[in-house]
């Protein structure tokens, strides 16, 4: 199976350089002063105006202090998919932690008369100080099952709304989309490179994403430093342009990181270009990159042409707005590995899961909406998935009321069944360090590979279908209410 290379910093024993040294007195350039940061640390004001105003309402009429709890789930899937995954679970947690209302915050708030001053006083001392649970990162999930709880008290769970939402549905709608992606290439590697397709700060959660539903690496470094995922990269077409020619380019380009690297041969003529790339790297070259064009059909003369030089190891890279349907009908072509972009960091025409969050029980009483399209099944509830005798998945099961007969929240009374919502949070402390950083994406990269592996084979067909598993309540056998 081909890897994506990992580049690393030149050492000692790298390939001295043979482009000819400059000429002239040495340039000077200015050392750039370093910039304050403006990114808040608090995430308190990353939510809607609406949760504070809920909240000083709810603080007059006495409902702040009831308990409650919140559901996050999809009423569907996006059209033809199969399921979807979660992720962003290890970011959340983090970012509320970091929910604060400082003196900056509490200040902005009494300024601009957001809420009034008892409000803004209460908010000064918020912490969350209730419990989550959750589907573990990396989970596939079906519409209708909760994927996250939250329970605490009305005010401190409410405020909450906008942070999960924000997260879950971003990093989840990447992961869906990712998680089709590596299943389109089989088992060639896939590398995240969408960093100028989006928001500077959700092209990092992107990479992440793709990371745990089995992307082999990023172009990612913020990815990189913060969570641990594999980074690679070496030339954009720009780096030809610069040069006098292609050779020169390639020659340099060899010359810095050595014959192992990967060269961009579409900037002018394909064939010409791998001619030169072998030239310059000889058969050792590590790879080539086609951009553009027919991209199965460029392949299958690039893979010709460097057999036919003596470069059978050379590997084939393709990139170009790639999808997971573009990758499926690269199929049969002679590629080794690619690089996703665009279709990845916007969810493949999917940006957003499609999560709500849900007010299903307050004081230990059910409640729902009844809205035509978008009722709601109250009361907190258990979930379980149903393994077979082969061992693999056949349902979803919803029980109402968060237990089961012979059952506890670890176990459930059948050994067929898995729960699927485990504790996350326990009086507003993450439960394990495990679920964050670093740790908690190899966490869920590992978990996703073991859960999609126990879908039914069909939930990895990336053409129209429908959703891989049934989603029953328990008692009656109806399939969830959307």
């Amino acid at each position: 199976m081909s890897t994506v290379p990992t580049p690393t910093a030149p050492t000692s024993s790298a390939p001295q350089s043979t482009v000819p040294a400059p000429t002239g007195p040495t340039p000077t350039f200015p050392t750039p002063a370093v910039p304050t940061s403006t990114v808040p640390t608090s995430t308190a004001l990353l939510t809607d105006h609406y949760e504070l105003t809920m909240l000083q309402a709810a603080l007059r009429s006495g409902m702040a202090g009831r308990r409650a709890v919140f559901e996050v789930f999809t009423r569907s899937l996006p059209a033809g998919r199969r399921f979807g995954v979660l992720a962003g679970t290890g970011r959340l947690l983090a970012a509320i932690e970091q929910f604060r209302f400082g003196p900056q915050e509490t200040e902005h708030l009494r300024s601009t008369g957001v809420v009034d001053d008892r409000t803004v006083d209460w908010l000064a001392g918020y912490r969350f100080g209730g419990d989550i649970d959750g589907f573990a990162e990396g989970e596939p999930f079906l519409p209708g099952t909760p994927v996250l709880v939250v329970e605490g008290t009305f005010a401190e769970c409410v405020l909450l709304e906008t942070l999960v939402l924000s997260v879950l549905n971003h990093d989840s709608a990447v992961a869906a989309a990712g998680a089709r992606m590596v299943a389109a290439a089989g088992d060639r590697p896939c590398l995240e490179m969408g960093g100028r397709r989006t928001h500077e700060q959700a092209a990092v959660a992107a990479a992440r994403a793709a990371y745990i539903v089995g992307f082999a690496g990023t172009s990612n470094l913020e990815a990189a430093r913060g969570y641990g995922v594999p980074s690679a990269g070496t030339s954009a077409h720009a780096f030809t342009l610069v040069h006098d020619d292609e050779a020169a380019a390639f020659a340099a380009q060899v010359a810095a990181l050595g014959a192992g690297t990967t060269l961009l041969v579409d900037t002018y003529d394909i064939t010409t270009g791998i001619a030169n790339a072998v030239a310059a790297a000889g058969t050792g070259l590590g790879a080539i990159r086609i951009d553009s064009g027919d991209l199965a059909a460029g392949a299958r003369a690039a893979r010709a042409q460097l057999d036919a030089l003596g470069a059978v190891a050379t590997r084939i890279v393709v990139t170009g707005d790639l999808d997971e349907h573009a990758i499926a009908r690269l199929a049969a072509a002679p590629v080794d590995s690619y690089g996703v972009g665009t279709s990845l960091v916007t969810g493949s025409g999917a940006p957003t899961a499609g999560f709500v969050y849900k007010l299903v029980e307050a004081d230990g009483r059910p409640v729902a909406k009844t809205s035509i399209g978008k009722g709601t099944r109250g009361g907190r509830k258990e979930i379980v998935r149903r393994f077979g005798p082969d061992g693999s998945a056949v349902a979803d099961v919803i029980i109402p009321g968060g237990e089961w007969p012979g059952a506890t929240r670890a176990r459930g009374a059948d050994p067929a069944d898995r729960p699927l919502l485990v504790p996350l949070m326990r009086a507003g402390a993450v439960v394990a360090g495990t679920l964050v950083g670093a740790a908690g994406v190899t966490r869920a990269r590992e978990h996703h590979r073991a859960a999609l592996g126990s879908l039914p084979a069909s939930a990895r067909d990336v053409r129209f279908g429908q959703p891989c598993l049934p989603v029953v309540v328990a008692g009656d056998g109806t399939r969830a209410v959307s």
